[in-house]
């Protein structure tokens, strides 16, 4: 019987090995620490400053390895990162706040392998160092942006129902509204029945008033949504840095962990991430009298707030937008050459501006940016985090015309704060303030220590394997290392073309598989073996071997498949990355150790007489 592949079977295996050469290859380059310089205006950088920056890099005496001007963007690249972070410091002080001075680390990987998108894997915070935060979500200050939501909705609605109140104002974690007369209950009732069904209701004594509280299960929504908001904000965040590949997942009830690997800025990272940062739109409340409002006479439907200046200055409750309702945000400068803000407006925000501006032409809007700042104070010789709230008025500007989607914001103090602001409005808005409760570094020599000890766990293992297999199996056990060898290159090209971050389990994945993909090849060997003590010719022993032993491999195989995949629906963080590397190489063992043994045997054995075989 002969032993022989279809020529179309034997060139899809040489075609699959090709390309996993091809895309496993640029794992082999590294990268360079670097710096990047881009404009922060409209106008890009011309040819002539990239040559200055040049100049004054060359000037300082650092080790400039490559210089590249693209697009707008210099891109400075340097042997090591000691001079990458002088130069990053001296360009910054150089450069001014037009400019955008960012830490990177470039590939360089060949523009050939560029060309056909292959890309080397991404290494995790584990391998590669970066930057570990662990954010605590004030689970309070959610409950009570809750409730002034519903202050504001429900009042609103009354109004809107022409239900006659006194007010409706939050007191004791209850939301009391008292009635100008008992006989309006029945339509206030209607109303909550109506739009309000997650409120508790309890009627006092007191004809007049009835309290609401927001439900435990409410309560509870509430602060899920909070932490998956705030999940999805810190993601977009975190894109807008361009880390690659960023881990971002939950812990407990009211935490979440961020890790971002490579990033070597922890300051500015800590910023983005640890920043509330919104906006409100609120028309100004030229009715009453500012002094009254700062002797503690405010009105009932406003609010005394404070410019940046000092002034008080009196605004309507209630908001026009606010931040979660911006769907793009960009810096720039208005008329005057001013720092600014251009922002976008979803559909229900548009539409709620529209509506104002239409009957508030000539009258002044304010603009309202509230930020929450931590601040560890040492109180008794133990550190404590204290949290405040800050809202500032940063612009008046008198409402020329009517508008809705689209409009700018001024009154901002630098482009830097014009530029962080629109970052944070375009990522979103978070849901509730978050703390930096913990952050760790990992540092680059860590990272490339763990890498050399996982290659040297990988080479003796791999190596172990080789050695037992050539000697247990001959000739065989040859071509089994052979099958194994294409099966790690197909591990890697599979993770380098999914863009895959490989972290230490996904390391201790590959060294797994490559102990397990030769149990296929154990198993085909013995059963040719067997079939030889039964009187068998080789062609037959290895035809019947490679098919006899088939269920067998696809049944022990499909269990720890099972398992691999049970373990990246469930498992978070680096258990997923250990799923990954596993999944991916039970398939591709399947496929080398089957196929790619067999066609090895078939080149070798196939077509001609055998009278033994080396096994």
């Amino acid at each position: 019987m002969q032993n022989h592949f279809p020529l179309w079977k034997n060139l899809l295996i040489l075609l699959v090995f090709v390309v996993g050469i091809i895309y496993s290859l640029p794992n082999l380059y590294g990268d360079d620490p670097s710096v990047q310089v881009s404009s922060t205006q409209t106008i890009k950088i011309s040819q002539t400053q990239a040559n200055a920056i040049e100049a004054d890099i060359k000037a300082t005496g650092l080790a400039l390895k490559a210089f590249e001007f693209n697009d707008g963007r210099v891109l400075a690249r340097f042997t090591n990162t000691d001079d990458q972070l002088k130069a990053a410091d001296m360009l910054r002080d150089k450069m001014g706040s037009n400019y955008t001075v960012a830490l990177n680390l470039a590939p360089t990987t060949p523009a050939w392998l560029r060309a056909v998108g292959a890309d080397a894997m991404y290494l995790g915070l584990d391998l590669r160092g970066g930057v570990h935060f662990l954010l605590e979500v004030d689970m309070n200050a959610a409950a009570k942006q809750a409730e002034e939501r519903y202050v504001d909705d429900l009042r609103l609605s009354l109004r809107g129902a022409k239900v006659r109140y006194q007010s409706v104002a939050k007191d004791n974690g209850y939301i009391k509204v008292t009635l100008k007369a008992p006989e309006d209950k029945p339509a206030l009732l209607a109303v909550l029945d109506k739009d309000f069904r997650s409120l508790e209701i309890t009627e006092p004594e007191a004809q007049e008033q009835v309290w609401l509280k927001v439900s435990a299960k409410e309560e509870l929504e509430i602060k899920k949504f909070a932490v998956a908001q705030n999940m999805t904000t810190l993601r977009n965040r975190v894109n807008e840095l361009g880390v690659a590949e960023p881990v971002i997942q939950q812990q407990g009830e009211n935490r979440i962990v961020v890790q971002l690997p490579g990033v070597q800025d922890t300051t500015r990272a800590k910023e983005i991430l640890g920043t509330t940062a919104t906006l409100e739109y609120r028309l100004v409340d030229v009715e009453h009298d500012v002094q009254q409002a700062v002797d503690g006479h405010v009105p009932v439907g406003s609010r005394l707030y404070y410019e940046r200046n000092g002034n008080p200055i009196l605004l309507d409750r209630r908001i026009i937008v606010t931040g979660d309702q911006i769907v793009d945000a960009s810096s720039g400068v208005d008329q005057d050459a001013r720092p600014s803000v251009n922002i976008s407006l979803n559909g229900v925000g548009a539409a709620k501006m529209a509506k104002t501006t239409q009957v508030s032409v000539g009258k002044p809007m304010a603009v309202v940016f509230i930020e929450y700042k931590v601040e560890t104070k040492i109180v008794n010789g133990q550190k404590v985090r204290h949290k405040e709230k800050v809202e500032k008025v940063i612009n008046v500007a008198t409402i020329q015309g009517v508008f809705s989607k689209r409009f700018q914001t001024t009154g901002l103090d630098s482009p830097e704060e014009a530029r962080n602001l629109s970052l944070l409005l375009r990522a979103g808005a978070l849901a509730a303030p978050v703390d930096i409760v913990e952050e760790r570094t990992v540092g680059p020599s860590l990272g490339q220590d763990n890498i050399d000890k996982g290659m040297l766990s990988f080479v003796v293992g791999f190596a172990l394997v080789v050695l037992f297999m050539v000697i247990y199996y001959r000739l065989c056990g040859l071509f089994a290392n052979l099958a194994l060898a294409f099966n790690v290159l197909i591990i890697v090209a599979i993770l380098s073309m999914l863009q895959a971050t490989l972290t230490l389990p996904g390391i201790a994945g590959i060294i797994l598989t490559v102990g397990m993909s030769v149990d296929a090849n154990v198993l085909i060997f013995e059963r040719i073996k067997e079939e030889l003590r039964n009187g068998n010719t080789p062609q037959a022993s290895i035809y019947i071997g490679f098919e006899k032993a088939f269920a067998t491999i696809l049944d022990s195989n499909i269990t720890t498949l099972l398992v691999a995949v049970m373990l990246f629906a469930f498992g978070t963080g680096s258990v997923k990355g250990f799923a990954v590397t596993l999944i991916i190489g039970l398939l591709s063992s399947m496929f080398t150790a089957i196929t790619g043994t067999r066609m090895i045997m078939n080149w070798v054995y196939g077509n001609r007489r055998v009278d033994k075989l080396s096994i």
